[in-house]
């Protein structure tokens, strides 16, 4: 087995609830450390929201999603039919708790507290991750060249000056580019942006279903166990976790990773904790064979979306969609990716046949603060929670499991975990 061992009194049998990008990576570092290994998910590895994101590891993703500012430009988005969020209102009685802590989290202190504990998961992210994908074989999957953000005036640069003094403050630098200079860097770019910013740092995945895979791939080889099956539950004997009770069936363990995205929150109630959890639907379109593509993913920073050139053609992901798990796609959000990515290629055509475009639409399990739910669960410290990563679930997910592999061992964290307390909720 790749890595490290432990003694049998420390080895444990250990169960990774979900095969999300982050499960997976969690998985990969228990198993390095001599435990042995479950990694449970009803569906193959990487098939939730690790399947369709834009791909982006970011280290410069510590600005939260509610910013001081962000609620007065609410009913603007609600109402431009190219707008990066919608809300169904029929969910609006459902979902306004979330939204009054989501408002509450924007304040100015707040959001630089969370950026700071945000940059611990995401500072060195592609480096944690770089053991698992070379032992896996799959370099020419990551990529780092870097993260454009692009602007249509100095106006809205200026409106993001907090965003920039976070990452600023988080040890986040950046090379800004003029409108003549962005002509340069990518002349398939509209003319109508005039200002740059680049962050070297950033990288990205060309494939990110295909990396997934490959991870769990290498997992399996090396000793690690994946069940195609539906974890429902935990059995407890007092406050240690005996087994995982599965729809077919049940598991024995001695510890547990809940690392179910959005699916984890009746798994966490179960165990005493009620954490505001909620979808935040993301969609994508994906055209191949593009005419143009950017040489980096290229994010528009009043769009709210990225284009990121990938293996199988041209990914435009972002936009919200707040309408719960059950209601049903509403695939124009998709296409009107499309429209935003013409006017950012204006080379790119009006419309495609059916057959190069393919669109997809997941759940972002998102906490109102932006901060995962990283740590033991009220019940039972046997049981660790690494959920809720919002936006960022594949630029955390390294140090994400790297931190709960070191939990689980009884290790000293390299990160501290206070701030993503699950129980911070009440």
């Amino acid at each position: 087995m790749v890595g490290g061992s432990v003694s049998n009194n420390a080895r444990k049998t250990v169960v990774v609830i979900g095969a999300g990008m982050v499960g997976v990576t969690t998985a990969s570092f228990l198993l390095r450390k001599g435990h042995d290994v479950a990694l449970l998910d009803p569906n193959a590895p990487g098939e939730g929201a690790s399947f369709g994101n834009a791909g982006c590891f970011n280290g410069s993703s510590v600005v939260p999603m509610s910013m001081p500012g962000t609620i007065a430009n609410v009913p603007g988005w609600l109402t431009d039919p190219l707008g990066p969020l919608v809300i169904r209102w029929s969910y609006l009685p459902t979902l306004v708790p979330w939204l009054v802590r989501f408002i509450a989290a924007g304040s100015e202190a707040k959001v630089t507290r969370q950026a700071r504990a945000l940059r611990t998961l995401l500072s060195q992210g592609v480096e944690t991750l770089a053991p698992l994908v070379r032992d896996a074989g799959a370099q020419e999957l990551v990529q780092r060249q870097g993260h454009l953000f692009v602007y249509r005036s100095l106006g809205s640069w200026e409106k993001e000056r907090l965003a920039w003094r976070l990452r600023r403050e988080n040890g986040v630098s950046w090379d800004e580019f003029s409108q003549e200079e962005l002509r340069q860097l990518d002349p398939n770019l509209s003319h109508d942006y005039v200002k740059g910013v680049i962050v070297r740092e950033n990288g990205h995945t060309t494939n990110p279903h295909r990396l997934v895979t490959a991870l769990a791939q290498a997992f399996q080889r090396d000793g690690g166990r994946i069940e195609r099956r539906r974890a429902i539950g935990f059995e407890l004997a007092g406050d240690r976790l005996t087994r995982i009770r599965c729809v077919d069936g049940s598991l024995a363990a001695d510890a547990a990773v809940l690392a179910a995205g959005i699916w984890s929150k009746p798994l966490a109630a179960e165990l005493g904790d009620r954490v505001p959890l909620e979808t935040e639907r993301g969609y994508h379109l994906m055209i191949r064979d593009p005419e143009v593509a950017p040489r980096v993913p290229t994010a528009d920073a009043e769009g709210k979306f990225v284009a990121t050139p990938m293996e199988r053609g041209l990914r435009l992901a972002g936009t919200v969609e707040l309408a719960g798990l059950e209601a049903p796609p509403r695939w124009q959000r998709a296409h009107v990716l499309l429209e935003h990515a013409r006017r950012m290629f204006p080379r790119l055509r009006d419309a495609y046949p059916q057959e190069r475009i393919t669109t997809w639409m997941g759940h972002r399990p998102s906490l109102p603060d932006s901060l995962p739910a990283i740590g033991a669960s009220r019940r039972s410290r046997d049981v660790v929670y690494a959920f809720g990563h919002g936006h960022v679930g594949m630029a955390c997910a390294a140090k994400t499991g790297k931190t709960v592999a070191e939990l689980i061992s009884g290790e000293t964290t390299d990160v501290d975990i206070a701030p993503f307390s699950p129980q911070r909720f009440r």
